[in-house]
């Protein structure tokens, strides 16, 4: 159990990372929120995958759900963002 939570912890930092990176410009929110978005779009894309029938019938890593877990969080930080008022800086 204490397992599941570290590793879900380490994915959704890595997720929301990842989803940092690919949004434009700075965001201003904290590492803590970081996890929690990251964690909440992994689980949310994860679901919505294998709800549209994903099957990873040869093994291996499961890419799909993962690269829909950072487009998730990128779209779930955009809108915290957007919901608390914090404004990244774009360095267009």
């Amino acid at each position: 159990m204490i397992g599941t939570i570290i590793g879900a912890i380490i994915a959704g930092l890595i997720i929301g990372a990842l989803a940092r990176l690919v949004l434009p410009g700075k965001q201003n929110i904290s590492v803590l929120m970081t996890i929690i978005l990251g964690i909440l779009g992994s689980l949310v894309g994860s679901f919505i995958v294998y709800q549209l029938g994903y099957n990873n019938s040869n093994g291996g890593f499961e890419i799909i759900p993962f690269l829909a877990g950072v487009v998730l969080a990128a779209v779930f930080i955009v809108i915290y963002e957007r919901m608390t008022g914090r404004k990244g800086v774009n360095h267009a």
